[in-house]
């Protein structure tokens, strides 16, 4: 009998933004090799892990994982070597440039992209490559959010206040966020905030695992986030919630929203709502009264078309009660993506440099391009959004696109359109684990390193960095991303710019790209992420602990104050008729994550969730004739999609829902609307006007 070889790898969830520690086991004995997965000890998921993360290796261990490059040689991906691979890529790129101009090619990155590697992408777009057109998945995630922060507050980061202050606030408002099913090793947090005295509200048009545990269920019709928020506010103001004297100290606008909320209609408000006057005023109060609060909204609430105004009014609930900057008082975006908020603050977003600065600002230009050692004019001003950079692909605008980490003929809005377009390209690079739908279009495919391979860190919802080791060698052929990029960029004549040799030596040149900017990393080094285990950001010197509680004593506006707004109601074109009666709303299950791409390779998560669904309230379903658990068609304005029924009372009678996770003719993408927020350029994937009826009749 063989003795046991072990081996123990320390790593973290590539999924949610809670990026939780585990400790994986591979034994090899009689031949065969096991594998085991236990939580690690961590501050924001405590030693917790959910079934994604749980079984997160096995679509690492995937036979059918990409461990060459391939290119399409008659129509068939065929095997070639690295540097085959690379003469490709360059050629083409350079040939397509010098026929139509450096902006002739577009880079997508993604939100669970390491800082390092979404730092690098940013670089490898405007320096490699010298084109402004760059964008990423995370638009769909985090951009309401992202800009409402910005501007109300003058920073952006997921949490204003550590995770801890969680248990110990006195009301909790969760505003379309689903964390039982999209962030579930947090829930002992709001177990605990009840226990201590915590009255919870949720926001959601569904009942949902989270909605099950709140105090008060708001059961807000998709896309009437503001005029619920409204009303919410009408009563805080003329109830006697507001604190005055942190209004008055703290911020500047109030005195136009009051003198426009005290035009509104409070039953006007909540009719448009979909929930009751009496049920509004039950949460206003329990909120205004509470001696702290909390406030926390997701895709819910942002993916919307006025999902920008949306949040800013959520964060004036939070200014004009003086929550915020105090211990158990604070906002937070739930990021989505693994590392939804670092990918957004170094350099994949269209209009930012490294250290969340403005592209089109002359001082930030100036000092990225003294860290890159380019002259300022070399570097391109802004780009367009992620479904914009779609458009000009359909549009042949942009002929080439390379595709890093990101599946979006599924993740667009709009998605015949999307593919419609990737068809057009001239040109289609995908570096990635597998051959989602979109790289199935791709003229070439680079295998990418898995999170159990792949060194760097990610930023987590709180804002707090983490170092991520990578814990065993590269599959087969497959690369690190920063070398893909890298050595892409040598081909290109421009490996002067890009030296590196590891992904700590990447770190080390985005702590000096970041020094001084909104997101100042410099502070933060690998040997501190090691003993630390991770670090706030803001962190300006390596004595700094990190930043952990925003806003105590002022804002980030150069006058100290927060930014009220007046939030006018802003109805989307996408409205139901006779044609197309229900709303269609879009989300998340369990085990599943994003496009599905990885988790449908994780035999385990595919077998608890083969199929996508359609969930239909039972009064809707007998209407239109909808039998349980059978095949419907699903219906808008811009394409058909077939999934199987669930009918359930845990749904409003006019709102139907579909998850994401799913392609081909379950990909509920092909219906949501094209239209943007006209300030983040978020789509509006939450409403979306739709006709459900059998399959056969």
């Amino acid at each position: 009998m063989e003795t046991a070889t072990i081996k123990v790898m320390d790593t973290q969830c590539p999924f949610c933004s809670v990026q939780c520690k585990m400790r994986m086991v591979e034994k090899e004995e009689d031949g065969k090799t096991t594998y085991s997965v236990e939580p690690k000890q961590n501050a924001a998921s405590e030693g917790r892990l959910c079934v994604k993360g749980m079984n997160a290796y096995q679509h690492a261990l995937s036979k059918e994982r990409v461990t060459e490059p391939l290119m399409k040689k008659n129509g068939i991906f065929t095997p070639v070597s690295w540097e085959e691979a690379y003469e490709f890529i360059a050629r083409k790129f350079c040939d397509l440039q010098g026929r139509y101009g450096k902006d002739v090619i577009g880079v997508y990155g993604g939100g669970s992209l390491t800082n390092e590697t979404s730092y690098l992408l940013g670089k490898f777009a405007r320096i490699g490559l010298q084109t402004k057109y760059i964008d990423y998945n995370g638009r769909f995630c985090m951009s309401a959010a992202a800009t409402a922060g910005n501007q109300a507050f003058g920073i952006d980061r997921g949490l204003t206040n550590p995770l801890s202050e969680v248990r110990n606030t006195k009301c909790l408002i969760l505003a379309g966020t689903n964390i039982a099913e999209c962030q579930p090793t947090l829930m002992p947090y709001l177990v605990d905030a009840k226990e201590n005295g915590a009255y919870l509200i949720v926001i959601d048009p569904r009942d949902t695992a989270t909605a099950d545990l709140a105090d008060l269920h708001l059961k807000v019709k998709p896309g009437e986030d503001v005029a619920l928020s409204s009303a919410m506010i009408k009563i805080l103001i003329e109830e006697g919630y507001v604190d005055n004297a942190f209004v008055q100290q703290r911020t500047t606008g109030f005195h136009e929203v009051k003198k426009y909320i005290e035009s509104l209609d409070l039953d006007v408000l909540a009719n448009e709502a979909g929930v009751s006057a009496d049920d509004i005023k039950e949460a206003a109060r329990h909120f205004g009264r509470a001696p702290s609060g909390m406030i926390m909204t997701a895709r819910g609430v942002e993916q919307q078309t006025d999902g920008y105004l949306a949040v800013r009014h959520f964060i004036n609930m939070l200014l004009v009660t003086g929550k915020i900057g105090k211990p158990g008082s604070g906002y937070g975006a739930i990021t989505g993506q693994a590392n939804g908020q670092g990918g957004r603050e170094h350099g994949q977003k269209a209009d930012q440099l490294p250290g969340y600065r403005s592209i089109e600002n002359e001082t930030d230009r100036a000092y990225i391009a003294g860290v890159w050692g380019v002259h300022p004019s070399e570097i391109p001003r802004k780009g367009v959004s992620a479904y914009e950079m779609m458009e000009k692909v359909h549009a042949q605008e942009i002929r080439a696109l390379f595709l890093m980490g990101s599946n979006p003929i599924l993740s667009n809005p709009n998605a015949n359109f999307v593919e419609e377009g990737i068809r057009k390209l001239d040109f289609l690079v995908a570096a990635d684990l597998f051959i989602s739908e979109t790289a199935q279009l791709a003229d070439v495919i680079l295998p990418a390193a898995s999170f159990l391979e792949n060194e760097g860190t990610i930023t987590n919802l709180e804002g707090r960095v983490l170092l991520r080791e990578a814990s065993r060698p590269a599959t087969g052929m497959a690369k690190q991303d920063w070398e893909i990029l890298s050595d892409i960029a040598k081909r290109m004549g421009k490996g002067f710019y890009f030296p590196y040799r590891s992904a700590e030596e990447i770190f080390e040149e985005l702590r000096v790209a970041s020094k001084g900017g909104v997101a100042d990393y410099y502070g933060i080094t690998y040997d501190r992420l090691r003993k630390e285990e991770g670090i706030y950001w803001p962190c300006p010197s390596l004595e700094h602990p990190g930043e952990q509680r925003l806003f105590d004593v002022s804002f980030a506006h150069p006058d100290g104050k927060a930014k009220f707004i007046s939030v006018d109601h802003h109805y989307p074109k996408e409205r139901t008729d006779e044609k197309y009666p229900l709303i269609l709303t879009t989300g998340r299950v369990l085990g599943h994550y994003l496009t599905g791409v990885q988790t449908r390779k994780s035999y385990t998560l595919a077998s608890r969730q083969i199929e996508s669904f359609v969930e239909i309230h039972p009064e809707t379903a007998q209407k239109w004739n909808i039998k349980d658990d059978t095949l419907v068609k699903v219906t808008s304005r811009r394409g058909q999609i077939v999934v199987r029924s669930k009918l359930t009372n845990s749904i409003r009678e006019d709102t139907v829902f579909v998850p994401m996770h799913w392609g081909g003719i379950q990909n509920i993408n092909k219906l949501t609307c094209e239209e943007l927020d006209p300030v983040c350029k978020m789509p509006g994937f939450k409403v979306c006007a739709v006709l459900v009826e059998p399959l056969l009749t």
